[in-house]
């Protein structure tokens, strides 16, 4: 369970009804990004072995990935608020600098995996190609530091 201090100051968030326990969502999140990085770096090495059909799939499943991603992190931080990182010294400049970057690019990353998508999938490879060499490397690194907040936030500095 994530020790963490929530806006609130509370896990689990209290309603007037009834108490929800949001705590698995963080998990959640992170083995959804998780799993988008290692579809990812499976997508790319199919499509370099000229595997068209298993690279379309296997691309498809990380755009879902990161689209159930995204709704539920939506949910959680709609109803939990911000997390504080409760992480000293060294450890605040690192997990901040990690964090900024990774919500810029998670902002920017939507509308380029959107547009590099459609281009697939209206089989339009040569403008798909020349995004999908931006899009790739964008898309990985904003999964992969979506696990490094988790385990900053959640397992190491709590």
């Amino acid at each position: 369970m994530p020790s963490a201090i929530c806006k609130n100051g509370r896990f689990p968030v209290q309603t007037s009804h009834t108490m929800t326990d949001y705590s698995i969502f963080p998990v959640i999140n992170a083995t959804l990004n998780g799993c988008s990085a290692v579809l990812l770096v499976t997508g790319r090495a199919l499509i370099a072995r000229g595997k068209i059909a298993a690279h379309r799939a296997v691309m498809l499943t990380a755009f879902a990935t990161s689209s159930v991603f995204l709704a539920c992190y939506l949910y959680y931080h709609a109803h939990v608020g911000s997390v504080h990182f409760r992480g000293t010294g060294w450890s605040r400049p690192v997990y901040f600098t990690i964090l900024t970057t990774h919500t810029i690019l998670a902002v920017v990353i939507v509308p380029m995996v959107l547009i590099t998508l459609s281009r697939a999938l209206r089989g339009k490879f040569d403008r798909h190609r020349a995004i999908a060499r931006w899009t790739f490397p964008l898309w990985l690194y904003v999964s992969v530091t979506g696990v490094v907040v988790y385990v900053m936030l959640y397992r190491v500095f709590v």
